[in-house]
């Protein structure tokens, strides 16, 4: 199984094109930067770091 599943990410992200935006986004600069806000994420890959941060709440969309 995917973790963090979708549907926990759906509850802190309405839509999941601006998920998929906004990890996508997140994953570039984990890339570049090589740090996250999290102190021990579970996955390897930088997408699904950001994912991490979107379901801990240390990443989320700002409304307009």
């Amino acid at each position: 199984m995917i973790e963090p599943s979708i549907d926990s990410l759906r509850e802190k992200v309405e839509s999941k094109y601006t998920l998929v935006t906004l990890a996508a986004q997140r994953a570039r600069e984990i890339r570049e930067t090589g740090r996250s806000v999290l102190e021990h994420p579970k996955s390897t890959t930088e997408v699904g770091i950001a994912l991490e941060e979107v379901k801990a709440e240390k990443l989320f969309v700002k409304e307009k």
